[in-house]
């Protein structure tokens, strides 16, 4: 079993209300985590080696978008940029 170790630095999160960042980092958690226990990814991740830093496409968000849901897409984008 490979063992997938993530760090992440800074998460800025702009033109989000303050009290949402525990809910909008807890969503991107819960898909990081769902998307890097799929089979195969860490040895896709390996193949990549360290990344100081991944962009993503920009992301639109209704106001009705729930906080934990955008921790999610970003995740989603995240996995996405590992892929290709």
């Amino acid at each position: 079993m490979k063992r997938v170790i993530v760090n992440i630095d800074r998460l800025v999160l702009k033109g989000f209300r303050f009290e949402d960042r525990h809910a909008i980092a807890q969503g991107l958690q819960d898909q990081l985590i769902r998307l890097l226990s799929e089979p195969g990814m860490a040895e896709r991740i390996g193949t990549i080696g360290n990344l100081s830093r991944l962009r993503v496409a920009p992301m639109h968000f209704s106001p009705e978008t729930k906080p934990h849901d955008v921790g999610s897409a970003a995740a989603n984008g995240i996995g996405q940029g590992l892929s290709q």
